[in-house]
């Protein structure tokens, strides 16, 4: 199983997974004329892949990526690991004292 983000034509990220080649997958983003999020914002690129042998840990990984902010994911592409945790929502907030 295959976790993935695209960069889209807007400059957006998309996050997925599939259990096929990731190259068939990305050129189904770009080609198929199904209506979802890629479809008004092709070209799509792919910019980042994990594989994962069980089904349960993509899913989990997926949904951790969605929630993910546009900087995390930029650090996630880049493999600024190092940078991952100063991004997260949490440490974003502000104190209010």
């Amino acid at each position: 199983m295959t976790v993935y983000m695209l960069r889209c034509s807007d400059g957006s990220y998309y996050v997925g997974s599939t259990k096929q080649e990731i190259e068939a997958r990305v050129w189904e983003h770009n080609n198929l004329p199904i209506d979802g999020y890629t479809t008004r914002r092709r070209p799509a690129v792919l910019v980042f892949t994990e594989s994962y042998d069980r089904i349960t840990d993509a899913s989990a990984r997926e949904r951790q990526l969605k929630g993910w902010s546009r900087k995390k994911k930029e650090a996630l592409i880049a493999l600024a690991y190092e940078a991952l945790p100063a991004l997260s929502r949490r440490g974003h907030l502000v104190s209010s004292s």
